[in-house]
């Protein structure tokens, strides 16, 4: 019994896929043939989840998620700040009834 994969196979079934992959009970072909994907493509879901998995064990990945948060709040400070002035000078010039 073969389960046909829609188009825009959903992360769940990629997931799925991989796993089975991972686990080398069944060739490529066969996987192919079970889930209706291409080998290429069940190949690259294999490959991007192990690089995934290694830069999960990585301090790199803990070190980008804490730049990127302080990245943002840093920028939705600055917009504040620039929201305010442009009122401000909105208000100066008349533009903005208060």
């Amino acid at each position: 019994m073969s389960e046909t994969v829609p188009k825009g196979h959903p992360p769940v079934l990629k997931a799925k896929i991989v796993l089975d992959a991972l686990r080398e009970q069944k060739t490529m072909a066969e996987l192919s043939s079970l889930y209706g994907v291409h080998t290429l493509k069940i190949k690259n879901w294999k490959r991007q989840a192990l690089l995934a998995i290694q830069d999960g064990f990585t301090e790199k990945t803990k070190q980008t998620k804490k730049e990127q948060e302080e990245l943002t709040s840093s920028l939705y400070q600055e917009i504040g700040r620039l929201k305010i002035e442009i009122d401000w000078l909105k208000k100066k010039m008349g533009l903005l009834e208060s």
